[in-house]
């Protein structure tokens, strides 16, 4: 491919992440936040690589002695375009010519992020696993897709939400089993996550400016497709689950609820419900 597409920086490390081939482990832990990585690796037994570009931060380290990478996204799912497809390409393109592997790496990436619910009955403090993931933005809808989504489940949406012509249609995909049975134990609850692209407006917060759908917090909460309902919201998952399933990668969202929408409240220790997180999902892996 030419060099415009996948571009390097000097040292021959992929543009946007500065990393090389070899300071990734094949456990990649997400974050929005670049101050959580420290919060994550200061449970390391090593720590060997610390690299930092804009608000992407990257840790390589072990943990009962298991190689992990933790790296910041930044917020939004146009972040996680450029994250993920340099972290694919770090293990699935041959960086001196440019040219795919024909051997494939699959990565096992897990986000570890806050989120707001939308359900009254689940509490400030809960640990959520995402079986499911709606994205309000358009993302995937440039790249072949659609062999991953759940079709009907996405027109449910339209015709429930009336969404208008100016909105992109949602896509609607799931979490990779695997992962996803391995960390259904007791502890956790599983529900589905509306992916939005944005924080304010696009989740139905009004400022100083109105929104095009003055009820949408009220439409997400009522909504129900075959017994399910959206639990909770935030601005990442969909984009992963989507471009991880398009890259045979297996991936997995983990949120810790420190906000309930419908209740109009806000943890007082939002911090100990993320560290809670962080531990549990350590242990876990």
């Amino acid at each position: 491919m030419a060099s415009s597409e996948l571009i390097l920086n000097p040292d021959g490390s992929v543009y946007h992440l500065g990393l090389l081939p070899h300071e990734i482990g094949h456990t990649i832990l997400t974050v929005g936040d670049p101050d959580r990585v420290p919060k994550i690796s200061k449970y390391f037994e090593t720590l060997e690589v610390q690299k930092q570009t804009r608000e992407l931060c990257t840790h390589t380290g072990t943990y009962n002695g298991q190689r992990i990478t933790i790296i910041s996204t930044g917020m939004g799912t146009d972040n996680i375009d450029i994250v993920l497809t340099e972290l694919d390409a770090l293990v699935n393109v041959n960086l001196t010519t440019l040219i795919p592997k024909k051997e494939l790496t699959s990565l096992r990436i897990i986000r570890l992020g806050t989120s707001g619910a939308s359900q009254s009955n689940i509490p400030l403090g809960s640990l959520l696993l995402s079986k499911t993931a709606i994205g309000f933005d358009n993302l995937l809808h440039f790249y072949p897709c659609e062999e991953h989504l759940d079709i009907p489940f996405a027109r449910a949406l339209q015709e429930q939400l009336g969404l208008n012509e100016h909105l992109n249609t949602p896509y609607v995909i799931s979490a990779n089993k695997e992962l996803l049975n391995r960390f259904s134990t007791e502890g956790f609850v599983q529900g589905i996550t509306a992916t939005h692209p944005g924080f304010y407006g696009p989740q139905g917060r009004r400022i100083r400016m109105d929104t095009q759908y003055p009820d949408w917090n009220q439409q997400l909460e009522s909504f129900d497709f075959l017994g399910k309902k959206i639990s909770n919201l935030e601005m990442e998952t969909a984009g992963i689950y989507g471009l991880a399933a398009i890259m045979g990668h297996q991936a997995l969202s983990v949120n810790a609820i420190i906000a309930n929408r419908k209740l109009g409240t806000f943890s007082e220790q939002p911090n100990a419900v993320v560290d809670l997180m962080i531990q549990k999902v350590l242990n876990l892996l």
